[in-house]
């Protein structure tokens, strides 16, 4: 897989603002010092730390961003695991650049793989059962698009990008709307009549079965069920299966590795985990010297 065309466009920015901040002025006044201008070399991009690769692409841009004559020749493909010594590709060119280029690629590598990686261990724990792996907008400032981008490599699927292409009313929007007796239905009801809303699916997040109930003649594409026991979760099932067998039920809340196949179990069709993005452990990558 590789990024796509908004992918790439936010990575480009990313990077140049890594570069400016590493840099400065000067430059890398380490390499400048002791590389000789004229030398060559080369060095592999090497797991440490076995896992799902993200962000090959992202090295390609920084070593093309530092030195247009770097040469990087990938050996591996995101969105696959790899183990401990697998070499996922190799540079060569001007030491000086590659060594210039070193830690911004590594940044994004290890970063996005770290996504991958920790989205590759919730899929497998729900592996098998009819539920929809989901990421948040609990992403790095200014990484959302590349850390969805490391969802999807490793295996999990991408929520709403922004506020901006999906309706999703959570709870401080229901009570600004004051009577809580009418406030769930009647957000699905504003969000829908809202002029330029035409055609964008509406999620309600609810926290108990009357308000399930309460919305459920609304028919909102989905309903978010916020920080619920499994017990009612499986309830919550039940009353829509009556209901409105149509409507989408997504479990949020308290969602972690232990507790993810249970909550698939109850029913439901979605779980939205906000700790495959806000607490992803970069993977151990290096960069190692050849010749």
């Amino acid at each position: 897989m590789t990024f796509t065309a908004d992918e790439l466009a936010a990575c480009v920015k990313l990077i140049e603002l890594a570069l400016a901040e590493d840099l400065g002025t000067t430059g890398d006044r380490t390499s400048l010092a002791t590389i000789p201008a004229e030398q060559s070399g080369a060095a592999a991009f090497v797991v440490r730390t076995p896992g799902t690769i993200a962000g090959l692409p992202a090295v390609a841009e920084v070593l093309h961003a530092v030195d247009a004559t770097l040469q990087f020749d990938v050996m591996a493909h995101d969105g696959l695991e790899y183990p401990r010594g697998a070499v996922l590709g190799t540079v060569r060119g001007s030491l000086r650049q590659i060594l210039t280029a070193e830690r911004t690629a590594l940044n994004f590598l290890q970063r996005l793989s770290g996504v991958a990686t920790l989205t590759r261990k919730y899929a497998d724990a729900v592996a098998g059962l009819p539920v929809t792996l989901l990421d948040t907008r609990k992403t790095t400032p200014g990484w959302r698009l590349l850390e969805k981008y490391a969802v999807r490599a490793g295996g999990g699927t991408n929520h709403r990008i922004g506020l901006w292409d999906a309706i999703l009313i959570k709870d401080n929007h229901i009570a600004g709307l004051g009577d809580p007796a009418t406030a769930v239905r009647r957000s699905v009801e504003l969000a829908r009549a809202y002029p330029g809303n035409a055609g964008l699916p509406v999620e309600v997040e609810v926290d108990s079965l009357a308000q399930l109930r309460q919305v459920m003649p609304a028919r909102p594409e989905i309903v978010l069920l916020d920080n619920m026991a499994n017990d009612l979760l499986r309830e919550c099932v039940r009353l829509r299966d009556a209901i409105a067998p149509g409507v989408l039920l997504e479990a949020s809340g308290g969602v972690n590795l232990m507790t993810v196949r249970g909550i698939a179990e109850t029913g439901i069709d979605r779980i939205s985990v906000g700790a495959i993005t806000h607490s992803a452990t970069a993977l151990d990558i290096a960069l190692d010297y050849a010749a």
